[in-house]
């Protein structure tokens, strides 16, 4: 095809408040190009020109000092520990996504992030809370810029603990205690725990944690509560990728199961399941009043940011990263997992 030129005096835009259409296809329908020659890559949103500056024409893209983009977010902080006599499963870590339809506590997806290149943004990966017997901790929180999740709530033996998700409520108490709190947006509250009734029956349970998807399930008699359900996020494609999932309470005869989404086993008369890391699960609790049973940990959360292929993330020293730059299961964005510490992020 024959080229057409013209000179700069033929053709007046001076007058036109709209855009110049480039020639645009995808990176498959590049032609050889001339030296200087324009044109928009509809799979990376990037104009290229056609260069000689490495020594060997090719197509690159056309700098620009910063570049505005899209990043879609899940932020889990840490599930908490939990704790044993019949107490409360622990609940899992907050969750925040844009991803999807729904985020943590029943909320919509919120907005994703609008970000440019060049500039640095912070990210914390929350630790999961520490169980035991006495004193069991609450998860962690994780953030990303100005998405914070909270940790979940730590199973403890006399009160239930609020969180990102609440832990269920002790079957130690003379009647039902509630669940704790699940912070807005976030999770959900804990399960009722079932009390032990003067004279003694035997019957005592802990209430399931809270999970991001779900409130956790209530005790009934000697069985503890089943945690509650975590919230399915697909960020990194594919499907059945769950997290933050309760933990299941302790009882006096049969512990509950733990939350899909990576919460620990309640069990009886054996030390109770931790939570996943990487899953913000909460911790099991122990059944039996004896201090040789011992609490689930909470799990630990995590940061995963999903963006268009034509970028590339860097992360700072301190940051654990687990899946670096990676292609979408099933499509054409990258993710990035950041899986432990603090320290920041950038984009180019």
């Amino acid at each position: 095809m024959a080229t057409t030129k013209v000179t700069t005096d033929v053709i007046d835009m001076s007058g036109n408040a709209g855009g110049l259409t480039w020639v645009k296809g995808t990176a498959a329908q590049q032609p050889s190009g001339t030296v200087g020659d324009l044109r928009e890559n509809t799979e990376t949103n990037r104009t290229e020109i056609y260069t000689d500056q490495t020594g060997s024409s090719e197509w690159r893209n056309l700098k620009e000092s910063t570049l505005s983009f899209l990043v879609d977010f899940l932020v889990v902080a840490g599930g908490g520990g939990g704790s044993f006599d019949d107490a409360g499963g622990a609940g899992a870590g907050g969750l925040r996504t844009s991803f999807g339809a729904d985020s943590g506590g029943g909320a919509f997806a919120e907005s994703a992030k609008s970000l440019t290149t060049g500039a640095a943004y912070n990210v914390e990966v929350g630790a999961g809370g520490t169980g035991g017997t006495t004193s069991p901790t609450n998860g962690s929180q994780s953030l990303f810029d100005d998405i914070t999740s909270n940790g979940g709530g730590a199973g403890d033996q006399s009160t239930s603990q609020s969180g990102g998700s609440g832990s269920g409520g002790s079957g130690n108490a003379a009647t039902a205690e509630p669940g704790g709190a699940g912070t807005p947006n976030q999770g959900f509250a804990g399960g009722v725990g079932f009390p032990r009734t003067p004279p003694s029956t035997g019957n005592e349970g802990g209430g399931g944690g809270g999970g991001a998807g779900a409130l956790g399930n209530d005790a009934t008699a000697s069985t503890g509560g089943d945690g509650g359900a975590g919230l399915e996020v697909n960020i990194i494609g594919g499907t059945g990728n769950f997290y933050a999932g309760g933990g299941g309470g302790g009882g006096r005869t049969t512990g509950g199961t733990g939350g899909t989404g990576g919460g620990g086993a309640g069990t009886a008369a054996s030390n109770a399941g931790n939570g996943s890391d990487g899953k913000g699960g909460g911790g099991g609790t122990a059944g039996a009043n004896s201090g040789s049973y011992s609490g689930g940990n909470g799990g630990a959360g995590i940061v995963i940011l999903r963006y268009p292929d034509g970028y590339t993330l860097a992360a700072s020293v301190g940051l654990g990263t687990g899946v670096l730059n990676g292609t979408v299961s099933g499509g054409t964005d990258k993710y990035t997992t950041l899986t432990s510490g603090t320290g920041t992020v950038t984009f180019s």
